[in-house]
């Protein structure tokens, strides 16, 4: 008895302050990035509102999530999962085609706004408690895979059903570490192929099955941004100045500004610093997850949506979309967050001091 009521009056208190290292940590890492997208923009003239931008819709969608998944577990990624396929909904189609969405079929931010809404639908569903929410909530995952096929992303709907098994599979799952290390392991292998890619570092027959996949554009703009790497690799050629020293974008009928890589696009416009940056991003992400007091199937869960999110960014232009790094946010907010309702019955069930007081 001795023990077992030392251990949970000095619990609260160390995961206490794991979370507050967490969310320290994460103040920290997005300070820096806005402050880099500064001094970059300062050295060259550039233009850092998209970077700014871009650290400011996730940070507030990580306080929305945060805010709402203490107040509502189960009803905020309910909501979440139903706004983002609203907006993958909406999206505008481009041109069949057309070598700026090829290999993502629609577009970057569509297959990641589906991978996020099918992510938030099965955080809902092992939010919930019972069997027949949880089971129409992992059917809603269902029916946003299928969706993602009817609007022609085939991509999109790889995504879901990817995350979609491996949220049931997280179910089986009785330790989180090893699961959030196999997904930085993805994030990692896929920005390396990209990179190898790039550098025309992989074998002749690979890299021309690669390309014919990726498109000759796309591999084209990578192949820009690396110039400017060698050129400027600490500081790059500022922020926003991608589409105006590019050729490959000068030469495109119909060119957006974009390297279509976010890697690269850092690497080209704020130097390799800017690439630590923003893996320190997706680390701290995981991190958080590692320590978030939510059941392991939710935390592995969203780390699959988000590591989806990082794959399709490594390729795609995903993160260039507000919408998409506020969704990111929100998906990461909701799993990170300590639903009240959870915190007052483990309050309720704690032993009590001598006098009827609760233990603090």
């Amino acid at each position: 008895m001795g023990s077992t009521e030392t251990e949970s009056t000095a619990g609260a208190p160390v995961e206490g302050e794991r979370r507050n290292v967490s969310d320290v940590t994460g103040v920290l890492v997005l300070g820096a990035c806005a402050i880099w997208s500064l001094i970059t923009a300062t050295a060259h003239g550039g233009r850092p509102e998209g970077v700014l931008l871009a650290v400011l819709a996730l940070a507030a969608g990580y306080a929305a999530g945060r805010i709402s998944g203490a107040l509502l577990p189960v009803a905020a990624p309910c909501a979440a999962s139903l706004a983002t396929l609203g907006l993958a909904l909406a999206a505008p189609n481009p041109a069949a085609g057309s070598a700026l969405i090829t290999p993502l079929d629609r577009t970057g931010a569509t297959t990641a706004l589906l991978a996020l809404s099918a992510g938030a639908a099965c955080c809902a569903a092992w939010a919930a408690r019972g069997g027949a929410p949880r089971s129409a909530l992992h059917l809603l995952a269902v029916g946003i895979a299928v969706t993602a096929a009817v609007l022609g992303s085939t991509t999109g709907s790889a995504a879901c059903a990817v995350v979609l098994l491996y949220s049931l599979a997280a179910a089986r799952m009785r330790r989180r570490g090893p699961g959030l290390v196999g997904l930085a392991v993805a994030a990692a292998v896929v920005t390396g192929a990209s990179w190898a890619v790039a550098e025309d570092a992989l074998p002749d027959g690979l890299t021309v099955s690669l390309e014919g996949q990726l498109s000759p554009h796309r591999v084209g703009l990578w192949r820009d941004a690396l110039a400017m790497v060698h050129q400027e690799p600490v500081l790059g050629v500022g922020p926003g100045r991608f589409e105006d020293l590019s050729p490959t974008v000068a030469q495109s009928l119909a060119p957006d500004g974009k390297p279509h890589s976010a890697p690269f696009q850092l690497a080209a416009e704020q130097g390799l610093l800017g690439v630590a940056l923003l893996a320190t991003v997706f680390c701290w992400v995981l991190y958080a997850l590692w320590q978030a007091e939510r059941p392991t199937p939710v935390v592995l869960t969203a780390g699959a949506a988000l590591t989806a999110l990082a794959v399709v960014a490594a390729v795609g232009n995903a993160l260039s979309f507000t919408t998409v790094t506020a969704g990111g946010g929100l998906i990461a907010g909701i799993a990170t967050a300590r639903p009240f309702a959870e915190v007052g019955a483990r309050r309720a069930a704690e032993p009590s001091k001598p006098g009827g007081l609760p233990t603090p």
